[in-house]
């Protein structure tokens, strides 16, 4: 089975390059799946129903999100009612919406995405280990599930690199998100899990993390209030992660780094 994951969507720039490149992706490498994360789509602050519905026309199966999932305050009563936007897990019993949950595709092969938040210098939310490995425990790779993805969102790159060695072996990959730049360190995990500390971002990498860099720049030299930081509107570059799996047993075969346009050296 392929499943393409991408990064942090930031902004017009991101969407446009996912919905450039997906598609035409999901031909060339025959994927099975594709799931993005969207939390940064809307001006680099949340996500809208109507990005949604771009993103799903445009070739998505599922969203998950992170911190700024709320920062639109639309997507409250909304996502209530689409499964295939996920928000952290491990938000507090009654939080709206589905932090996990299965997906069947066209071949029949059924895929589980863990949408999970971290606590070091994020918010201090419900354990991510425990509150995985509940949903982990309804799953058995290679039985009820071909695929089994973790997005972990967080910042600091020691709490991606424990839940991706706790749960090696058990799910088919781990895969960060947040930091909005993309990591080196793709590789298979001893038991079997695809591991990547942080996919990056879709969006204009001439920024500071999807910002424009003018206004971004200035709050670390002046320490003072400036304008509301707004996305870089140059060309985007679609940062993605591809794992390849034995549909047997769920574990990954491969896993690499796809990067198409904009300005980072491209990857395929």
């Amino acid at each position: 089975m392929k499943l393409l994951f991408c990064g942090d969507i930031v902004g017009r720039s991101g969407r446009e390059a996912v919905l450039k490149h997906v598609p035409k992706l999901r031909q060339d490498l025959g994927l099975d799946f594709v799931v993005v994360n969207g939390e940064n789509a809307a001006a680099g602050f949340g996500i809208t129903a109507k990005i949604c519905a771009e993103l799903h026309a445009g070739g998505v199966d599922c969203i998950t999100t992170g911190n700024h999932v709320w920062d639109q305050r639309e997507i409250i009563p909304y996502i209530a009612q689409d499964k295939r936007l996920l928000r952290p897990v491990n938000f507090p019993p009654g939080t709206p919406g589905w932090g996990a949950n299965l997906f069947e595709t066209a071949k029949g092969l059924k895929v589980v995405v863990i949408n999970v938040m971290c606590r070091l210098f994020m918010d201090p939310l419900d354990d991510p280990f425990r509150t995985v490995e509940a949903e982990v425990a309804k799953y058995t790779l290679g039985r009820n599930a071909h695929f089994i993805l973790v997005d972990v969102h967080g910042e600091a790159t020691s709490e991606k690199q424990s839940m991706g060695h706790y749960f090696d072996g058990r799910v088919s990959a781990v895969l960060g998100t947040h930091s909005h730049i993309p990591t080196a360190d793709s590789w298979v995990l001893t038991g079997g899990t695809a591991y990547q500390t942080d996919v990056g971002m879709c969006g204009d990498y001439d920024s500071v993390i999807g910002m424009k860099k003018e206004g971004a720049v200035l709050r670390f030299i002046k320490k003072v209030p400036g304008d509301r930081l707004a996305p870089a509107e140059g060309e985007g570059t679609m940062c993605a992660a591809l794992v390849e799996t034995d549909d047997k047993t769920g574990l990954a075969r491969s896993v690499r780094p796809i990067r198409i346009g904009g300005r980072l050296p491209p990857a395929a």
